[in-house]
């Protein structure tokens, strides 16, 4: 009987574990919960490009911990975890910590893999981060900082061999996460140069991958023409490196194979996109993987550890995966939270129903695509507004959320702490217009609907901000 007074310890602070312990909490769950995450800043890596770009700043990003917890039952230990023991219910820290557990979360996440590729760890720069030291918001000011460094190096250099290096970005991976870099950087990076007194022609900006495909596999493949535009159409045009298989990273570049024959890129600034694996801690569990993710049932528990559940970008069903995305690791914090819940009430656990409801990517300095369920495609800056405004209902707690919604719906209607001006973007203010109406055309209808059926509207779209944000420009009548 003294396990039931042992606490449910929880692994990790990205989207799943942190929802994991904000709604257990929010359920007046009887036992302690432990949350243990070695950084002090939850990361909200979706809207890590708008950090880079200034879109927005790192209080709205990257909130502290204490503040997300503050007046929840949550206890916060930053620490790092050293091992996990399954069969005695314990957590080991680095600190010397030690966890007896009731219930253990596991939601590690991942870390960033270079395939064993010579010389990516020494010069290329991890964009998307797991658990690695340096935090992500970190990784985000290195290369802002690494880029503006390079833009004035150029700036001095006569030689012009020396100064296309030092203005050539390449990227490595066509995923999400380096498609939405380079777009960013393609709007950036000419702005910043051109600000600078040099000419923004010259950045160049290449996106290498290894196959002919870009977003191959991934939940986004749908959107690849979408994409392929919009690349063409930044500020200066993405270039792409397909088929190339990257065998070595230099400070000067990145060395590669392409139809049998080994070629060199220089490029004075190298941004690794290309993959992530599962926190090593996690593949020495005595539990059934699937390459280094641990198998879990439908209910996300581990088959031979029923005690343990496990989330986010370390688990995996094998007849029902799901993408590592922050729309699946928000759900299952919450169906995680619901079904301890139901354990200490001793009723059965319930299968977790995941709903994917649309993608999300940012094409540039305030243009992005929202594909809602998979139908339609909202593209240029109303789907920037509905990205932003769906990751901004994503925060953690609800104060947050109201804060940094309220700053951010400002910035869009008073254009404040803008990284560019749409006149930089060579776009007209009638253009800017035209495109503020459409939004306001797309928020038209929802009030409608919210009007007619508020919760059926609530429940459909508040994973797209959509009500938040019309709760702010148009409150409901009472």
């Amino acid at each position: 009987m003294q396990q039931a007074f042992h606490p449910t310890v929880i692994l990790g602070g990205g989207f799943a574990g942190l929802f994991t312990a904000l709604h257990l909490s929010q359920q007046n769950y009887s036992q302690p919960i432990i949350l243990i995450e070695q950084r002090d800043r939850f990361s909200f890596k979706p809207l890590l490009y708008e950090l880079l770009s200034g879109e927005l700043h790192s209080e709205q990003v990257c909130p502290r911990y204490q503040e997300l917890l503050a007046g929840s039952k949550v206890s916060f230990v930053k620490d790092r975890v050293q091992s996990i023991d399954l069969s005695q219910r314990r957590v080991c820290t680095a600190s010397g910590g030690v966890f007896d557990y009731g219930n253990l979360v596991l939601a590690l996440g991942s870390k960033t893999t270079y395939f064993n590729t010579t010389g990516a760890a020494e010069y290329a720069m991890p964009f998307t981060s797991g658990e690695e030291a340096m935090s992500a918001t970190g990784y985000a000011y290195a290369l802002r900082k690494h880029l503006r460094h390079r833009l004035y190096q150029a700036l001095q250099t006569p030689n012009p061999e020396h100064r296309r290096l030092l203005l050539t970005v390449a990227i490595i991976g066509a995923g999400p996460a380096g498609i939405e870099l380079a777009c960013t950087l393609a709007d950036l990076l000419p702005i910043w140069y051109d600000e600078l007194g040099g000419d923004g022609s010259e950045i160049r900006i290449v996106l290498v991958n290894r196959s002919r495909e870009i977003l191959k596999g991934d939940v986004n493949s749908h959107l690849r023409c979408t994409v392929q535009r919009a690349m063409k159409n930044r500020v200066i045009p993405v270039d792409f490196l397909f088929d190339a298989a990257v065998t070595k990273i230099t400070s000067e570049g990145v060395e590669y194979q392409q139809h049998e024959k080994t070629q060199m890129l220089q490029a004075g600034t190298i941004a690794w996109t290309a993959g992530t694996a599962p926190n090593p801690l996690l593949m020495d569990l005595p539990v059934a993987q699937n390459r280094g993710r641990l198998l879990v049932t439908p209910t996300l528990q581990l088959s031979d550890f029923p005690e343990v559940f496990a989330a986010g970008d370390c688990a995996t069903h094998s007849e029902n995966p799901q993408p590592p995305t922050a729309q699946v690791a928000y759900q299952q914090g919450i169906a995680i939270a619901q079904n301890l819940k139901r354990m200490k009430e001793a009723k059965p656990t319930i299968p977790v129903q995941i709903q994917m409801r649309g993608t999300l990517m940012k094409l540039g300095l305030n243009e992005g695509v929202a594909n809602l369920f998979n139908k339609v495609q909202i593209k240029g800056q109303p789907g920037h507004l509905i990205r932003q405004g769906a990751y901004l209902q994503l925060l953690p707690n609800s104060a947050h959320n109201f804060k940094v919604t309220t700053e951010w719906l400002t910035d869009e209607l008073f254009q404040r702490h803008r990284a560019v001006t749409p006149m930089q973007l060579g776009q007209t203010p009638w253009l800017s217009g035209i495109a503020t109406a459409a939004a306001a055309l797309i928020l038209a209808t929802p009030l409608v609907w919210r009007a007619a059926q508020p919760m059926q509207f609530q429940q459909s779209l508040m994973w797209t901000g959509v009500p938040t944000l019309l709760n702010y420009l148009a409150p409901p009548s009472r």
